[in-house]
């Protein structure tokens, strides 16, 4: 027996105690919530602000699982689907192998980096809106909110300013072809790995680097093992917040408004914790450590890495097909609207 069964069985028995006595999932006094990051980060402020508008506003609680809880991101999701959790958060990185139009969030240089920018694309973009929640839901899932964590950072042994700098170094990344192929591009290595392995690689030169927003970076210590920060400018770690599709078919009108309703909220209220978050997490990473470095990229030197996202797009298209080029269309055409 693997560690991931492993995983999959010891968190089926949390939540098997944890829902016992309820007779369905739409009658449930308690709803299940799991996400991927730790105490206080982007997905745990979410999910406690949508908790704690359900409990305002009904009689139901929702009880959260953070990370490692119930094991990693894959596990949750198969938890999810499976109707076990009632609501989920996770990246697009790792719904990729499920839904293979999601890795379009791993495009480099698609999404701008600038904040007020991102927030109005989340905000209105038809593809967010209309494309993905159809998406979605051919694989069992109500797709609630999509939302924005921070500008990707890359953590490397050494600091690099040019794709050759970056030539064969072995850069860990979340399990998706697509995010292989940008690193591919960027003349890397890129080394699939899950998240509970990254810090001791990094520390064994297993992996010579990473990428993540810079809030995790410094909450799960990653500038310790890999003190070298690189603003690349190349995107933004963006999440998904979730039901199963049979609990969600199955709630009220009411319920499943209060539902969206707490969505709303958290997304409006998670959008106030990332103003500032970013420059917050680096001033606490350079205050505890001296060793670090910070490289932020000219527009020139963004401009070699910037070169090789066209060929990330091909590789999309012939993963995704004509679904794919249509919704790419789409994102161009939302991002352009935003940003006139």
């Amino acid at each position: 027996m693997n560690g991931k069964t492993i995983r999959t069985m010891l968190g089926a028995c949390v939540l098997s105690a944890a829902t016992l006595g309820v007779t369905s999932a739409a009658q449930a006094a308690e709803w299940l919530y799991a996400h991927e990051e730790y105490e206080n980060d982007v997905q745990d402020v979410y999910a406690y602000k949508f908790k704690e508008y359900i409990e305002s506003n009904s009689e139901h609680t929702v009880t959260v699982y953070r990370f490692g809880e119930l094991g990693e991101s894959d596990d949750i999701m198969e938890q999810a689907q499976a109707g076990v959790l009632q609501f989920v958060n996770q990246s697009p990185g790792f719904t990729g192998a499920l839904i293979p139009e999601a890795q379009i969030f791993f495009v480099p240089y698609l999404l701008p980096t600038d904040t007020g920018t991102v927030v109005r694309f989340f905000r209105e973009s038809r593809a967010i809106h209309e494309n993905f929640p159809e998406l979605y839901a051919e694989q069992g899932l109500e797709l609630l909110k999509m939302y924005p964590e921070g500008e990707m950072v890359l953590t490397v042994d050494q600091p690099v300013t040019t794709p050759d700098e970056l030539n064969n170094k072995r850069i860990r990344i979340m399990t998706n072809p697509l995010l292989a192929a940008t690193y591919e591009a960027f003349g890397a290595a890129p080394t699939p790995m899950p998240w509970g392995e990254v810090y001791g690689a990094l520390q064994t030169n297993m992996i010579q680097g990473q990428e993540n927003p810079i809030f995790w970076i410094q909450s799960g210590g990653l500038y310790e093992v890999s003190p070298n920060l690189v603003f690349t400018g190349h995107g933004w770690f963006t999440t998904a917040m979730m039901a199963n599709k049979d609990f969600f078919d199955g709630l009220s009108a009411q319920e499943q408004k209060l539902v969206r309703d707490a969505a709303n909220h958290a997304f409006e209220e998670v959008l106030v914790h990332i103003d500032g978050l970013a420059d917050e997490a680096l001033e606490k990473i350079l205050a505890a450590d001296d060793k670090v470095t910070v490289t932020r990229l000219t527009e020139e030197q963004i401009g070699a890495f910037r070169a090789r996202a066209p060929h990330v797009e091909k590789t999309f298209i012939d993963m995704t097909g004509e679904r794919g080029r249509t919704l790419l269309e789409q994102f161009k055409a939302d991002l352009q609207a935003v940003t006139n």
